[in-house]
């Protein structure tokens, strides 16, 4: 049985959601919820070898395919290991990216069809879905195109490539409103935070 929480954070790149996240699980546990930060693909043996993998700019021969079934297996394992079991003993789960990752980044972003990610996700999940999922929305504020910036295999991908994937979490935003709450991204890291925790506590813990 299921009695912890699920909160997902979702954005483009360089949106700051692992830092949020991290915030936010400091917030909680001053709260007196018992956490855990994840991230992926991660936080297992596995799946970080996988995230090496993939985001690695030399290995620029994977298909797109292929790419976002790494991901999953990445997803299937971090489920097993360490979801499943954390929400069973009821702690509070922030996780750094989920299946609306891949819709966003190799659906929209790639053309992969996306009924079929999301069947695909269902099954690696164990159809187990976030309670409630943070969307970062950085605006204008995008720096992920800025020549200084070593950028990752993801990040390479054109600006075309990005916008897509942008614009499909904001069409999965409308397609989930009650679960994908949008966060604008303040200059202030502390203030985009406190946007964070209000939606926090008025739709999940609501104390």
């Amino acid at each position: 049985m299921i009695q912890g929480k699920f909160i997902t954070f979702e954005g483009p790149e360089k949106s700051g959601k692992s830092t949020q996240a991290r915030l936010l699980k400091q917030y909680l546990l001053r709260k007196g919820h018992s956490c855990l930060f994840i991230r992926e693909p991660g936080s297992t043996s596995l799946s970080e070898k996988i995230r090496k993998i993939l985001l690695n700019k030399k290995n620029n021969h994977i298909s797109h395919f292929a790419e976002m079934l790494l991901y999953m297996t990445a997803r299937a394992q971090l489920i097993k290991e360490v979801i499943i079991p954390a929400l069973r003993d009821g702690k509070v789960v922030l996780c750094d990216r989920f299946v609306d990752s891949t819709i966003a980044y190799q659906g929209y972003g790639l053309g992969i069809d996306i009924n079929l990610i999301k069947k695909i996700g269902k099954f690696v999940t164990q159809d187990i879905k976030p309670d409630i999922t943070i969307l970062l929305d950085l605006g204008d504020k995008n720096s992920l195109f800025k020549d200084n910036h070593k950028k990752d295999r993801i990040e390479l991908r054109s600006e075309g490539y990005h916008k897509r994937v942008i614009k499909g979490y904001f069409l999965l935003s409308r397609r989930y409103p009650k679960r994908i709450k949008v966060v604008r991204v303040k200059d202030n890291i502390f203030s985009t935070q406190e946007e964070i925790r209000k939606v926090i506590n008025k739709c999940l813990l609501k104390k």
